[in-house]
């Protein structure tokens, strides 16, 4: 495989998914920003909504698994994980497809959420002590776009704080030690949403379209819509069937609503 990053500062190409990623979450940034400057209470409560809190969303806040990666509290936090995004979705969309690529993210960030929502959901049952920790930016989306580097390009290298050379799979697998351990932290909820993310990303690599989600349904809604327009035709031969008996000529059709003509020089039957 080939040893990616042997240029330490050496970034893939600005373009396609990771150019609109990376532009929604840096206008997403600069937005609560100005925002901030000129109306801070008002900013503070609505980062505060933005933000994914798993009693909130359970009592109606539907929009925040959709809306907390693009919140980024921290300066140096967003510059690193915009930066890890360009780097990491940049490397897969030089192998895959725009879409593939937004899917793939995408997954991961609702992952995340959804990982987050189950344990907040089951800790009472199981006697969890859980701290409520609110989730915000993209490292469950940027995590599962790494675990799909890993599974796929497991043998590529990258260059570990620019020095070191580790191949994709051992660095996957020392981000899910790091998260498994903070499992038995206080931060459990967070460690558990991150893992969350990975798993959503391996899973869309096994069962989506290479070409993305929004290929494969419209497929199947092509699909659908032509098998109902068989149905039609098969109905419609039909009728026509039944009603060139009744004036005494027949007339056959195959499974398609194709008609079956047995003897093309034989047209007494239309007469």
């Amino acid at each position: 495989m080939p040893r990616f990053g042997a240029t330490p500062f050496a970034f893939p190409e600005f373009r396609g998914a990771t150019r609109r990623l990376v532009l929604w979450n840096l206008a997403a940034y600069f937005v609560l920003l100005l925002a901030h400057v000129a109306l801070p209470a008002w900013t503070m409560g609505a980062v505060g909504s933005l933000g994914f809190v798993p009693g909130a969303f359970l009592h109606g806040s539907l929009w925040q698994p959709f809306t907390y990666s693009l919140v980024h509290p921290s300066p140096w936090g967003t510059l690193f994980e915009l930066l890890s995004l360009w780097f990491i979705a940049g490397f897969l969309e030089n192998l895959h497809k725009s879409n593939w690529v937004l899917g793939l993210y995408a997954a991961s960030v609702l992952g995340t959420a959804a990982a987050a929502t189950a344990i907040y959901a089951v800790s009472p049952t199981f006697g969890l002590a859980l701290t409520e920790i609110p989730l915000y930016g993209c490292v469950g989306g940027i995590f599962g776009l790494l675990v799909a580097i890993g599974a796929l390009y497991g043998d590529t290298e990258f260059l570990l704080l620019f020095t070191i050379g580790i191949k994709a799979r051992y660095l996957v697998a020392i981000y899910a030690l790091i998260a498994i351990a903070m499992l038995f932290g206080e931060q459990r909820m967070y460690a558990f949403a991150q893992l969350g993310g990975a798993l959503a990303g391996l899973l869309y690599i096994r069962i989506a379209p290479r070409r993305g989600v929004s290929f494969g349904f419209s497929e199947k809604w092509y699909a659908a819509r032509n098998r109902y327009y068989r149905w039609k035709r098969r109905r419609a031969a039909h009728k026509f069937e039944v009603y060139m008996r009744r004036q005494g000529r027949t007339v056959r059709f195959d499974g398609n609503g194709r008609p079956i003509d047995d003897d093309p020089n034989d047209k007494s039957r239309w007469n």
